[in-house]
């Protein structure tokens, strides 16, 4: 039987996961994800195809999401008051408004410190009141899949890559084979429903040691390359939507309701 093996959310989109035992799936997907992002003074998202050592920053929200504290490999830690409401300054950042609520200089000095060039933290602008079905609010992978592209990896010399190169909200254990998130059209999980969005398009993020902080590129990309191809990239994985929010935890069935 199908169930869930891990869930994670990123509350700094681009920075590590915090893996929870349990958690609630709203509309816009696990509570928190990607709430926050990092900007360069253009306002563009800072991402780890150009900056990895974001990786290896981690952001925890505390006290029901009041404040978020910030750690990283020797530069210590750092909690800050989350700004909700205040200051708003101009970013592009994928499924935002064009604007981000500004989190402050002790944040931007921390972050800017750490990463070596000059950002801003930013947090999404009333993200509880985001009009509109996501229909990629949650990354869906399957262990299964993560074996057959390692067995291709090893069949190359390669070394196997761990699940969090491809930064999971949601992974499922029990299906016998790859890929088996494509086909799907609707699944229950705990309270939940999920519904089949699109193909996660692959990125250089996932050439990305996400422990380390650093590029160790060419794989997975390359063997993704063989027999993944899609018309705009390399797929690996399911964006999914959320049909119906509710409790969800590790060790839940997963029941497909419906196959594409």
């Amino acid at each position: 039987m199908a169930t869930v093996h891990a869930l994670t959310s990123y509350p700094i989109k681009g920075c590590a996961g915090i893996s929870v035992d349990r958690t609630e799936i709203t509309p816009t997907g696990l509570p928190h994800d990607r709430l926050f992002a990092v900007v360069g003074p253009d306002g563009g998202t800072v991402w780890q195809g150009e900056t990895p050592r974001l990786a290896v920053i981690r952001g925890r929200l505390l006290h029901d999401g009041a404040q978020l504290e910030l750690g990283a490999p020797g530069a210590g830690e750092l909690v800050l008051d989350v700004v909700a409401e205040g200051e708003t300054r101009p970013v592009d950042v994928e499924k935002w408004p064009a604007s981000g609520v500004d989190q402050g200089d002790e944040a931007a000095e921390w972050l800017s410190g750490v990463l070596g060039r000059p950002v801003r933290l930013v947090r999404e602008p009333a993200r509880e009141s985001r009009a509109g079905a996501d229909p990629t609010a949650l990354l869906v992978l399957s262990l299964s899949s993560l074996d057959g592209l390692n067995a291709r990896i090893a069949e190359r010399g390669g070394n196997p890559m761990p699940m969090d190169r491809f930064r999971p909200n949601i992974v499922i254990s029990g299906w016998p084979e790859p890929h088996t998130e494509d086909r799907l059209g609707r699944m229950t999980v705990g309270g939940a429903e999920i519904g089949f969005g699109e193909r996660a398009i692959r990125c250089a993020v996932t050439l990305v040691d996400q422990s380390a902080g650093v590029r160790a590129g060419p794989e997975p990309l390359r063997t993704l390359a063989d027999y993944r191809r899609e018309p705009d990239g390399v797929s690996f994985g399911l964006k999914a939507a959320v049909l119906t929010p509710g409790g969800i935890a590790v060790g839940d069935g997963v029941t497909v309701t419906e196959w594409r």
